[in-house]
């Protein structure tokens, strides 16, 4: 019988033990957020059925929404053909999941060599963070 855990063997983490982990809504199909996983954070959002990541700045485990209430209900999770990348489609709790306020962290498009900011802010960054 194979381990609950056997799926984390055929990821190729990086030299830091990371996986980077794209994030899209499963129902608009809208990129969210990119965000890095290690072991363990990738073990418990399958387990907790939730979006956790690996915090770099902070070097612990980040279950989105921990602060802002914003939490990511994972529905699936999906791995590349070379083993080295992840995504996760998740159901967006709260229509925020970037920390400026934004429903997504992927707000600004490239336009004739400028960036336009596409997405207003839709919660004030200071109340989602105490």
């Amino acid at each position: 019988m194979r381990s609950m855990s056997a799926f984390l063997d055929v990821i190729n983490w990086n030299e830091d033990g990371l996986i980077p982990v794209i994030t899209i809504d499963a129902s608009s199909n809208r990129l969210l957020m990119q965000a890095w996983a290690n072991r363990e954070a990738v073990a418990t959002a399958v387990a907790e059925r939730r979006g956790v990541y690996w915090s770099r700045s902070r070097q612990r485990l980040w279950r989105k929404g921990e602060q802002s209430g914003n939490v990511q209900k994972l529905v699936e999770v999906l791995l590349d053909c070379d083993n080295d990348s992840l995504c996760y489609r998740v159901e967006q709790v709260g229509d925020v999941a970037c920390h400026t306020g934004r429903i997504s962290c992927f707000y600004r498009r490239l336009v004739n060599g400028v960036w336009e900011v596409e997405d207003k802010v839709i919660v004030d960054p200071a109340t989602l963070y105490k």
